[in-house]
């Protein structure tokens, strides 16, 4: 048979050109799918687990013998908040651009990430210690949701941190890391100004330099 699609009438380059950037955007996805079900793979018997201590422990392993070293990256400086959609604590829905008017700090997390684990606490004193000049935002990519996040808040006693919950992962296929913890800053128009991939000391000096770049401003 003749190929009758748009095809069939190009030159073999055009029919590269076409097909090429398809097939990377193709493998780009797959590779994303792919983090994200490793993780969610882990969830089954971590995320499980948290209540007997699992995440805990390797939390502690973490803080203890380890430094909290994420990656800073600037790469995208500039860009606008991701747009996807996801679920607040009276079960209602919002987006990042819901909370435009001051700083933004975004963490993605998961109730089986050991790493977030160690990070909340801290992040938690930042959001009491900043709350006038800084929002600071924990969403979840836990794919039960509030069965899972809700429990957790519960048993934890945060101060300041509120259950956001987005168990469809928009946010980390919208920041494109497929990794978790990652924290991004947007400033108060809502322009991401860092981003940080990775866990992080946020009560060192390190974190309190790379804030105030942006707090100072607002």
């Amino acid at each position: 048979m003749i190929d009758e699609g748009p095809s069939a009438n190009l030159p073999p380059h055009m029919i590269l050109e076409f097909f090429v950037p398809f097939v990377m955007r193709t493998v780009l996805f797959m590779a994303l799918v792919f983090n994200l079900a490793a993780c969610d793979r882990g969830s089954d018997e971590a995320g499980q687990e948290f209540a007997g201590g699992k995440a805990e422990e390797e939390g502690e392993a973490i803080e203890s013998g380890q430094s909290l070293v994420g990656k800073l990256d600037i790469s995208q400086r500039g860009t606008a908040m991701v747009g996807t959609s996801f679920q607040a604590p009276d079960g209602g829905t919002v987006e990042l651009s819901d909370f435009i008017g001051k700083p933004l700090l975004v963490n993605i997390w998961a109730t089986w990430c050991a790493p977030c684990i160690v990070e909340m606490p801290m992040l938690d004193k930042l959001a009491a210690r900043e709350k006038d000049r800084l929002k600071v935002l924990l969403v979840s990519q836990d794919i039960q949701g509030a069965e899972k996040v809700v429990p957790f808040f519960a048993r934890s006693d945060f101060e300041e941190l509120e259950p956001y919950v987005d168990p469809e992962n928009g946010l980390s296929f919208g920041f494109g890391s497929g990794m978790m913890p990652t924290t991004v800053l947007y400033d108060a128009q809502g322009k991401e100004v860092w981003r940080v991939i990775g866990a992080m000391d946020w009560d060192g000096a390190k974190a309190a330099a790379l804030l105030e770049e942006t707090l100072a401003e607002d």
